[in-house]
């Protein structure tokens, strides 16, 4: 059975970046995950999970009948050759209340998606799209982008990537974060640049490197 993050958990304000300090490169998506039109908002949500095989998109096209509003839909597939949703799979998903998809694989009509301004984090487009024929079961852990991604995990997106943070520790990883950012604020470029100084030029000694202490 998997555990749902509290519903009062609001990570729309943490950056990517910062959860991905405290969480780690596994809970980060690869690299050719990115946002599909920008400036994309960004957006954090409970996943809802969906796997489509290679050339079917039925799943993720019943999914968003059945996600809760302001979930984030996650779809394991890795297809490169056929879309998994198109301009009115996305419109209906956005008035249903869906926050987002992130898509391991293509979508199509992406100016009608970009002129809706429905977040959509996927590998890219592609104009033919696949069957529905291949039905699999909802909300099962499933594997996107490089990451294990279990239903009601916190999914948060934005322009620097994709982070899941795992429900177990959605409530620890956001008092982390706001303390992060709290800190972060209260210091200086001149107190960060100090510190980060003696940092480097500590590495340096330690690999026998000569620093210049005189700049």
């Amino acid at each position: 059975m998997t555990r749902s993050a509290p519903q009062d958990l609001d990570f729309t304000d943490i950056p990517t970046t910062t959860l991905a300090d405290l969480l780690g490169r596994a809970q980060v998506m690869d690299v050719s995950i990115r946002p599909l039109w920008t400036p994309v908002p960004r957006v954090a949500g409970p996943a809802f999970t969906v796997r489509c095989p290679p050339g079917d998109n039925l799943m993720l096209h019943a999914a968003i009948y059945r996600a809760a509003p302001g979930s984030v839909i996650v779809v394991e597939s890795g297809d490169l050759d056929y879309a998994l949703a198109g301009g009115n799979v996305c419109a209906v998903a956005q008035r249903r209340g869906v926050a987002a998809f992130v898509a391991d694989g293509l979508i199509r009509d992406l100016a009608e998606v970009r002129d809706a301004g429905f977040p959509v984090f996927a590998r890219g487009v592609i104009p033919i799209p696949g069957t529905k024929k291949a039905a699999e079961p909802l909300n099962t852990d499933i594997r996107c982008a490089g990451v294990t991604v279990s239903p009601g995990d916190i999914v948060v997106a934005d322009e620097e990537g994709v982070v899941v943070v795992p429900a177990a520790r959605a409530e620890e990883t956001l008092t982390a974060a706001h303390a992060k950012l709290a800190k972060e604020a209260a210091e200086t470029l001149d107190d960060w640049e100090k510190t980060h100084r003696a940092r480097i030029d500590q590495a340096l000694r330690d690999q026998g490197f000569e620093t210049d202490e005189a700049r």
